[in-house]
């Protein structure tokens, strides 16, 4: 599948801006592992597809750099309050959703892959984890930009997406890697 028709299929799944970056270009910090220590979203250690239990920073880059490339993701929302919780997860949940659809599409169209979300997966509520079963849908899980300690403010800047979007706007950020 060629570049453009990733990013044409993104736009008809409703994502404001798209970009398909070489995996090996993607800038890793492992400091940014501390935001998800810190269990603001409150899955650490109640989640697979948060950290500990996800892999270690390296064995997170690794499973991305194992692909060629990567479609970088952006969804913009209007939000009137920054601190409102309730509209933040819905956009996220929204941002997410697109991306399952997306990644539902494109391997129809074989090219296999998985998402990297805005968020830590929740395609169950609670997470299996919780019970000490099995993970439901091993295939479709998906772990958050910061689990995989990716700097998205420079990996943006590198696909020409804006980061910053202005005041009363909020943009949310993931990627389909891929071969």
């Amino acid at each position: 599948m060629t570049e453009d028709q990733l990013v044409q299929y993104a736009v008809e799944e409703g994502f404001a801006a798209a970009a398909v970056v070489d995996t090996a270009k993607i800038p890793f910090d492992d400091s940014f592992r501390v935001y998800c220590q810190e269990n603001l979203c409150g899955k650490y250690g109640v989640n697979y597809s948060c950290p500990p239990g996800c892999g270690s920073p390296e064995e997170m880059r690794r499973r991305i750099t194992a692909r060629k490339r990567a479609l970088v993701l952006q969804t913009i929302w209007e939000i009137s309050d920054y601190t409102d919780n309730k509209a933040i997860k819905e956009a996220k949940a929204s941002h997410n959703a697109a991306a399952l659809r997306l990644a539902k599409r494109l391997r129809g169209e074989n090219c296999p892959g998985f998402v990297v979300g805005a968020s830590g997966c929740a395609l169950c509520n609670p997470c299996a984890l919780v019970k000490g079963e099995p993970c439901r849908f091993p295939e479709q899980q998906y772990s958050c930009m910061s689990a995989y300690c990716i700097f998205v403010r420079e990996l943006t800047e590198q696909c020409g997406i804006e980061y910053d979007c202005g005041p009363g706007l909020l943009a949310f950020f993931g990627m389909y890697v891929c071969d």
